[in-house]
């Protein structure tokens, strides 16, 4: 008997109601996903798993608590709560500038130390959800070679062999990839620039 392939939707229902291989399996469709969307915001193995585990742990909390509402975009809703742990990751992690306090002491020194201006670091961190919410809206295989390509930084022979395709068509999918995502950039009026 072939068993039916379940949607994200019905696997968050079965988890709901008790059944935890469900979660597994939700865990094992799209760890590669989110794993390489923390990775390139982090470029840390280590830190990569423990947002990994911490993500997983709010979306066991949220589901347990009847409070997931995503209307079956399960994956979009996960990635969201990753990039706002992977924040809470560099708020915890950010070390003040020190400095000795003199008689000729200036503020402005310490709040000028050439580190990203914080509403363009908000900006920059704004493009980067809206971008990848367009990544997820391309077809699966130019998103996989996209993702790979930008996130894992991977060659096109690497690519090539890890999707069982020849280079010229790993080469092909970036190139419909690159052409769909302006053409979702311009239709959602993203501006990115800063």
């Amino acid at each position: 008997m072939i068993s039916k392939v379940l949607t994200d939707s019905e696997l968050v229902r079965d988890y709901i109601s008790g059944d935890e291989v469900a979660l597994e399996k939700l865990i094992h469709r799209h760890k590669q996903k989110i794993y390489a969307f923390i990775y390139s915001k982090v470029f840390d193995r280590d830190v990569t798993e423990d947002v990994f585990q911490d993500t997983f742990v709010k979306v066991i909390k949220t589901l347990k608590k009847g409070n997931y509402n995503e209307e079956g975009k399960f994956l979009p809703w996960v990635i969201r709560i990753s990039h706002n742990l992977v924040i809470d990751h560099f708020r915890r992690n950010q070390r003040m500038p020190i400095f000795k306090v003199k008689d000729d002491f200036d503020i402005l020194s310490v709040l000028t130390d050439g580190s990203r201006h914080a509403e363009s670091q908000m900006i920059k961190d704004q493009i980067e959800v809206d971008l990848g919410k367009l990544i997820l809206q391309l077809p699966d295989d130019q998103r996989e070679v996209l993702e790979m390509r930008l996130y894992r930084d991977l060659s096109f022979k690497e690519i090539s062999e890890v999707t069982d395709v020849s280079i010229n068509t790993a080469l092909g999918r970036m190139r419909y990839a690159l052409i769909n995502l302006r053409k979702l950039i311009k239709k959602n009026n993203v501006i990115l620039t800063d």
